[in-house]
């Protein structure tokens, strides 16, 4: 007696045209910021080291730091919502407080929190360099430092907003579809791409003297 298996509907089969097309489009953007890496050292090596010297100096390290180890984490958090998606699972089962029992919406909107927290820190970050006289126009270390990692804050504002239209977008809808559990796989690959591009820039501009 032969038996017919049914098809799994609980699982996302990647890569689709979709992911693939994000993958090609954050190939560009890869190249993008390593254009803006080749500034930075090239500027580096003409204008000489103690440009560099003083200037860094004026970096809060610490600070910066920890402004990057929650965006890093906030990875984690935002892989936990995808794990939620593929399982067709858009809100928590259980209380807040039953994390294991969270959602996509709960995973993403820690994700959007945190990713908020690393912008608000960069701005802060500005506001005291500007007070000590690093501004954009004030030498080439600050043109470059400014012009890098304000476009990297661009693309993680781009992420955040990429979050709010995903879970209102799920919010709205009767139901958690495939195509919207696609969505949520696609702005991961995003978010992912934003916060190792940062760790390369955080490694080149407050590590490397």
């Amino acid at each position: 007696m032969s038996s017919t298996i049914a098809p799994d509907h609980h699982k996302i089969t990647r890569p689709n045209a979709v992911a693939v097309g994000t993958i090609v489009w954050l190939s560009s953007e890869l190249m993008f910021f390593a254009g803006l890496f080749a500034i930075y050292f090239t500027i580096r090596a003409v204008q000489g080291p103690q440009i560099w010297l003083e200037s860094t100096e004026l970096l809060n390290i610490p600070f910066a730091a920890l402004n990057t180890t929650v965006l890093v984490l906030s990875s984690v958090t935002c892989q936990f919502g995808v794990f939620a998606a593929e399982r067709f699972q858009n809100k928590r089962t259980g209380t807040l407080m039953q994390i294991n029992k969270w959602g996509m919406r709960e995973w993403f909107s820690l994700t959007f929190l945190m990713g908020a927290f690393f912008i608000a820190g960069q701005i802060y970050e500005y506001a005291v360099l500007v007070s000590e006289s690093l501004t954009l126009s004030s030498n080439a270390y600050g043109s470059v430092f400014y012009i890098a990692t304000g476009f990297h804050g661009l693309h993680v504002t781009g992420g955040l907003i990429a979050f709010l239209i995903v879970m209102i977008r799920v919010a709205k809808a009767r139901r958690f579809t495939h195509q919207q559990a696609t969505t949520a796989i696609v702005v991961s690959y995003y978010w992912h791409f934003v916060d190792v591009v940062w760790i390369a820039l955080f490694a080149a501009i407050y590590l490397i003297k």
